[in-house]
């Protein structure tokens, strides 16, 4: 990611702080709403979930300027997510409902830059989560023969 992409991501990440739980709830109705089928690997009331991904967002925002020192946890996060039943292209409608939440969270100041930055954020760490995830399942299944 260029420094410019990763400023707009930080700055407009500022802007939903305030409306964090709001852009949660937009998250995770627009994510049940294009991908009905992974409504079962959440709890019934995604307010808890909503909390930790906002926080973790808010983790991986601050430290896209080191990335050396996020990239551990994301792999993390990629490896938990195999037990949890998400495939590799889950990842993509993932995505789709996080540009759509931003887009209806900061309006006016989500411009094509703005969205560009965020793509490349996501598809950067989407990419982490999704290498460490199958290098994961490649051990399982070497483990398992």
């Amino acid at each position: 990611m260029e420094a410019n992409q990763i400023a707009l991501v930080q700055d407009t990440f500022k802007l939903v702080v305030p409306i964090k739980e709001t852009a949660a709830e937009l998250f995770y109705n627009r994510l049940f709403e294009l991908e009905p089928s992974v409504r079962p690997m959440f709890p019934e009331d995604v307010t808890e979930q909503g909390k930790k991904l906002m926080a973790a967002l808010g983790t991986v925002v601050s430290g896209l300027t080191a990335l050396e020192t996020i990239v551990p946890t994301v792999q993390k996060l990629g490896v938990s997510h195999v037990g949890y039943g998400v495939k590799d292209e889950h990842y993509g409608v993932v995505g789709e409902a996080l540009i759509w939440t931003l887009e209806q969270g900061l309006g006016d100041a989500f411009t094509v830059e703005v969205r560009d930055a965020w793509l490349a954020a996501y598809t950067l760490l989407a990419n982490v989560m999704t290498d460490a995830a199958n290098e994961h399942r490649s051990q399982q299944e070497a483990q398992a023969s």
